[in-house]
């Protein structure tokens, strides 16, 4: 487990071999029936790589907006975004789906599950895209990581919360991503189901040495994190 830490702001800001994700005046606007929104206003960060940074701030404030950004799943609409050194603003769709692939691993708060899937399937798919002959051998062994090698052949109607949790979990990080995204990830759950879903994925984070960015309301959960970055108005306020 990942011990509570202090704010990074006396860490000196990273070269360009230490930045897994660098944001420069990002900016994310969206058409809406009153004209354009404006998401993200200009946003400035850097995080490094194998640092776990808490992403907070109040609903509205452009959290995961940014954070499917990161995914290439949005285009930003100005600024510069370079993720795993990579230019993302210049990338087709194609290109972008093989950056997804290689590079990051998502968990939302909803779980996202192929519900005729079994378990092992659902954690084998990105592998299976990827051309990997192993999938499912891989699969099974990211599923028994998170404690669910008693549940490959199990549907995800035929799991609870937290076990279907812990299967995008399993999903999210079977291809050892650079980076991890977590979106409100304990959402759905109760307290004790929440926090050892929290516990298997700080442990994966540390044994994989992957990147994280978690978004959470839960100030105690963001602490966990080496650095916490607060959001406020489409901007970067503070970390």
């Amino acid at each position: 487990m990942d011990a509570i830490a202090t704010h990074s702001r006396s860490l000196p800001e990273p070269d360009a071999a230490e930045a897994l994700i660098a944001a420069r005046d990002l900016r994310f606007r969206v058409a809406g029936a009153a004209g354009e929104v404006n998401i993200l206003r200009g946003v400035d960060l850097t995080i490094r790589r194998g640092e776990a940074v808490g992403l907070v701030g109040p609903s509205g404030s452009g959290k995961t907006s940014l954070l499917m950004l990161l995914a290439g799943l949005e285009r930003p609409t100005g600024g510069t975004l370079r993720v795993a050194g990579q230019d993302l603003a210049r990338m087709d769709e194609d290109a972008l789906a093989r950056f997804r692939r290689g590079h990051v691993g998502i968990v939302f708060q909803a779980f996202h599950l192929v519900p005729t899937m079994t378990a092992l399937e659902n954690v084998a798919v990105p592998l299976e895209f990827a051309g990997r002959r192993d999938a499912f051998d891989r699969a099974a062994a990211a599923l028994e990581a998170v404690g669910l090698g008693h549940r490959l052949g199990h549907y995800p109607g035929q799991l609870s919360g937290g076990e279907q949790q812990r299967v995008a979990l399993a999903r999210a990080t079977v291809a050892e991503p650079p980076l991890l995204l977590a979106d409100e990830p304990t959402g759905n759950l109760d307290r004790g189901t929440g926090q050892a879903v929290m516990d298997l994925l700080f442990g994966l984070r540390v044994r994989l040495g992957t990147t994280l960015l978690l978004i959470t309301h839960d100030e105690h959960l963001a602490a966990r994190c080496g650095r916490v970055v607060r959001m406020e108005d489409g901007r970067v306020a503070e970390g």
